[in-house]
């Protein structure tokens, strides 16, 4: 009886050591791939994302109007900075935000050239409860450039915003930015005075592990 008493404790602690030193489960860290329970994000892991099937990035002259310009693509990359234990904030550095296959429907527009965010990298902070924060580096401002055709030419748009926010949401795996505000600070007055950016980006995966859904704790 002694015997197996003794074998019982050993494994016993045995089993505690090896559970001491396990790497951490998702749940422990802020971002996880595969799922709530799956394996946490690493520093240094890229993450990107394309736009939600069947929406559009729109950039409209009003929070709640239809006047704008409108793109069927779009998408971000960004590298894992920070991912600390759940709850708390994971820091990523975002690399590339692009937009492609851009119309408007602004009186007096021929067409869209193109929309490029400058800038960058700016820094995207996303913390367990969803809330995501995208801010630029010290000193700078986050800024997109809408280039236009018109029967007068070619136009630049340039529009500014402090920082942007969005909310994460573990259903689809998505990011999503709702009637973002920018302030137009160069351009014609074909360019609207103020801009407002919707984009629904899903779903949000760990390139480095394989393109595994990421999920926030």
């Amino acid at each position: 009886m002694r015997t197996r008493s003794l074998l019982a404790l050993v494994g016993t602690t045995a089993a505690l050591m090896v559970s001491a030193v396990s790497p951490a489960s998702a749940a422990d860290t802020v971002l996880t791939t595969g799922g709530p329970a799956g394996d946490a994000v690493a520093t240094g892991d890229v993450l990107n994302a394309s736009l939600a099937s069947g929406t559009a990035a729109t950039f409209y002259s009003s929070a709640t109007g239809t006047s704008g310009v409108s793109c069927a693509e779009s998408g971000f990359e960004a590298v894992v900075e920070e991912n600390p234990a759940a709850p708390g904030t994971a820091t990523e550095t975002v690399t590339s935000h692009t937009f492609g296959s851009c119309t408007s429907n602004v009186f007096g527009v021929l067409g869209v050239t193109g929309v490029t965010v400058n800038n960058l990298p700016y820094t995207a902070a996303v913390s367990s409860d969803g809330a995501v924060s995208i801010t630029p580096s010290a000193g700078s401002v986050i800024q997109t450039t809408v280039v236009l055709r018109t029967l007068l030419g070619s136009i630049n748009c340039v529009y500014q915003a402090p920082s942007i926010t969005g909310t994460a949401s573990n259903d689809d795996n998505s990011i999503n930015f709702v009637g973002q505000a920018f302030t137009k600070t160069s351009g014609s007055s074909l360019c609207f005075s103020s801009g407002y950016f919707t984009a629904k980006y899903a779903p949000v995966t760990n390139t480095t592990q394989g393109g595994a859904s990421v999920h926030v704790n």
